[in-house]
């Protein structure tokens, strides 16, 4: 007889690596933008899985999706292609700038494969010395050693031994910085059309115009890391398609899957052809049953119904997080575009948004924050509007909780 394990937070010190801190709710099961844990209790979900449930959790179509292509082929080598990674692949292309699709697991590994090929290209086309990368403080593209010292985040990659070389950050939103640090050296600029983990920074439109400006002025390529913004978080498709600006990489995750792990790059053909054969590669990367899923997510999100209801529900947020904070005053202000959205925490809770986050769960509610003073929002792309006035009003009584403690 088979006696079932009973597994604990507990556990988790004992036989995990102790880089997570994770709170003592253990969810088991999730249907839509709600979640229950092992004791039954209901959360709603404002957080996403940061940014990555854009459908909700167990959306039919892509439990469909998935059950149908799990009984048909698992994984192939990319000696082979597959059915499902040539159509994400099509659709990825028609719907956007680009002509080439890579596809990855993860953020990290398509914004590694956006540097790599950014060197490779300017290599092959410039020769040697021109290898600059300009990126932006406060920036987060992965915790590979290449991405994370592009991130703007020391924290993040001081400790491991000697970094990347040619790397330069300066401050976001900064035109005169950027004029002074773009020369023929550079390379490539990597930026977040509207930066995430940093504590969701708008972009200022003539800044972006500025990058695409000075990156043609001196041959250098222009990266979007798309892989919070990406797949109708922001009511585009893709952050850039809200801009007059297109980027000539890409890079796509979180959302791409709803869940599973899926991610791309995505390129122009010039560009795409300095990645030959065996220059860079996946193991899992087009993995049939990841991209059966992405195709399942694409063709819901890619739709005017979808992308519209994110302004609206964006609207929704703005309106019942203001009317919290006309009642309690905790924010300075709510930031952010379409469904990622940041509440930045005034002067007098500076450094405490872990304690919003920590309250909401007390009060049946899942959150994030993004650095130490904004709590920040990434819910499903097509939550419904009862939930979240539920969401807001249990994130009141967190809010309440903190303000009278």
């Amino acid at each position: 007889m088979t006696v079932e394990m009973k597994l604990t937070r507990e556990q988790f010190d004992e036989v995990m690596v102790p880089n997570y801190a994770p709170s003592p709710v253990i969810p088991v099961k999730g249907e839509g933008s709600r979640v229950w844990d092992q004791q039954g209790t209901e959360f709603i979900d404002f957080a996403g899985g940061i940014a990555v449930t854009a459908l909700g959790h167990c959306h039919p179509a892509l439990v469909t999706a998935l059950k149908e292509q799990g009984e048909k082929l698992w994984h192939l080598s990319n000696v082979m292609t597959n059915e499902p990674a040539l159509a994400l692949a099509t659709k990825l292309v028609n719907a956007t700038f680009a002509d080439k699709v890579f596809f990855a697991n993860s953020g990290a590994e398509a914004n590694e494969a956006a540097l790599k090929l950014a060197r490779r290209y300017a290599f092959d086309k410039y020769g040697e010395g021109k290898d600059q990368i300009i990126a932006f403080d406060k920036a987060f593209h992965g915790r590979t050693f290449f991405t994370v010292s592009v991130g703007g985040q020391a924290t993040y990659s001081d400790g491991f031994g000697p970094k990347p070389q040619g790397i330069t950050h300066i401050p976001y939103n900064d035109i005169a910085a950027l004029e002074a640090t773009m020369s023929d050296s550079t390379c490539a600029i990597m930026i977040e059309p509207l930066q995430g983990e940093g504590g969701i920074i708008s972009p200022e439109p003539e800044f972006l115009s500025k990058v695409r400006e000075l990156a043609d002025k001196y041959n250098a390529l222009v990266i979007f890391d798309e892989v919070q913004t990406g797949v109708g978080r922001t009511g585009d498709l893709y952050a850039y398609m809200g801009t007059d600006v297109t980027p000539d990489i890409l890079t796509t995750a979180k959302a791409i899957g709803g869940g599973f792990p899926l991610a791309a790059m995505l390129t122009t053909n010039e560009i795409a052809a300095h990645f030959k054969v065996g220059t860079h590669g996946s193991t899992y990367g087009g993995n049939p049953l990841a991209c059966a899923v992405g195709n399942a997510v694409i063709d819901i999100v890619n739709t005017p119904e979808v992308l519209d209801g994110v302004k609206q529900r964006e609207q929704l947020f703005r309106d019942g997080l203001n009317a919290i904070n006309d009642k309690y005053h905790v924010f300075s202000q709510i930031r952010g575009k379409g469904l990622l959205l940041g509440g930045v925490l005034n002067e007098k809770y500076q450094g405490r948004s872990r304690d919003f986050l920590l309250a909401s769960i007390d009060n049946g509610l899942m959150t994030l924050v993004a650095g130490a003073n904004v709590v920040r929002f990434a819910p499903s792309l097509i939550i419904p509007e009862a939930d979240i006035a539920e969401g807001l009003k249990r994130f009141e009584a967190a809010v309440a909780q903190i303000v009278t403690a």
